[in-house]
């Protein structure tokens, strides 16, 4: 059997290299998905932790600034 000539096997070796190259930017449109949903997600939970920090600074605010520390009541042993 006749080897293939060096036209055949870059033609091949170029084909081989557009089968990767689809698969590659198949792969990069999936990852840019995963880092636009997790940007949202990201932004989504500092959107909620600045929510609650600002409802723990009006709780703190509505506490009186001399409040007795109150005790731990234990079970009866």
């Amino acid at each position: 059997m006749a080897e293939p000539s060096t036209t055949d096997q870059i033609a091949e070796r170029v084909e081989r290299l557009l089968l990767r190259h689809a698969e590659l930017q198949r792969t990069n449109a999936l990852l840019a998905d995963q880092v636009s949903a997790l940007t949202q997600e990201r932004d989504s939970l500092k959107s909620r932790l600045n929510a609650a920090r600002a409802r723990i600074d009006a709780l703190l605010e509505r506490l009186p600034a001399n409040a007795p520390a109150t005790p731990v009541h234990k079970d009866a042993e």
